[in-house]
């Protein structure tokens, strides 16, 4: 779990809120929440953000158990939001609405053994080489982590390579969605798993994941019971508005605005 301040330094403009919100949003974003989202929407609003940043899976556990407060829920998977809807999870989400897509890519370490390799060769030609070292998050805490399992199994499949079944079984190399970035940097991977948008936004070497169209679907939710509702409504309102869709297109997510969806 990553606390990340989005609060800003200096004075609002005259007249506006004061005051912040609490969101908590897939790990995949905290780049894009801290540097660009956070501050933006405070100079337009008066509002600070004082995000959590974790898996998609594992923030909806912690809103259930009440580990976390909760304002806003952004999710990496429309899928997740159903385990906080209804009278038997809590009814802590009554509708959400699609935000945007960013692709599955696999991001390399440019001084890795095997960076001409993934350059020059597809992907499950080399991932699944003797001492290549490949790294995912958890699919049990976040929806990235499933999309990844199911590159490794669709290309052994498709293209008869069973050796990536290994790396769908291994779990040497799974790591937070918050640390794997890091990870990556320091050497400790060749490759990993990421979305478009956290790659672009840490300046990762990429290679298109070919044969796949995997991507993170982003989910905005208001939390039922929030501590701040005028705030929360004012953040999904800026996420919604030119400001907002503005930084998420020039972020490396696709726009795709939708109308609220429900389960029932």
């Amino acid at each position: 779990m990553v606390l990340s301040s989005l609060a800003m330094s200096g004075a609002s403009a005259s007249g506006a809120a004061r005051g912040s919100v609490d969101v908590l949003y897939a790990g995949s974003l905290m780049d894009i929440m801290s540097q660009k989202v956070g501050p933006a929407f405070h100079r337009a609003t008066g509002y600070t953000i004082a995000g959590i940043a974790n898996g998609s899976s594992a923030l909806v556990t912690e809103i259930k158990g009440g580990t976390e407060v909760a304002d806003v829920f952004i999710s990496a998977s429309p899928a997740v939001n159903l385990d906080l809807e209804g009278a038997r999870n809590g009814n802590w989400v009554t509708s959400y609405r699609l935000i945007g897509q960013s692709p599955l890519v696999l991001a390399y370490n440019p001084s890795s053994s095997f960076a001409h390799a993934l350059r020059t060769r597809p992907w499950y030609d080399v991932v699944g080489r003797a001492g290549f070292l490949l790294g995912r998050t958890d699919p049990a805490t976040d929806p990235k982590g499933v999309l990844a399992v199911s590159a490794l199994r669709g290309a052994a499949r498709r293209y008869h390579r069973p050796g990536l079944l290994a790396l769908v079984r291994s779990t040497s190399t799974i790591y937070s969605e918050t640390a794997l970035v890091g990870e990556l940097e320091a050497g400790q991977l060749d490759a990993g798993f990421f979305y478009a948008v956290e790659a672009s936004a840490a300046h990762l070497h990429t290679v298109a994941l070919v044969g796949t169209h995997l991507a993170a679907s982003y989910t905005v939710a208001l939390v039922n019971h929030a501590p701040h509702p005028r705030a929360a409504r004012a953040f999904v309102a800026f996420l919604f508005g030119p400001t907002g869709r503005r930084i998420l297109s020039s972020s490396g997510i696709v726009p795709v605005f939708t109308r609220a969806s429900t389960s029932s």
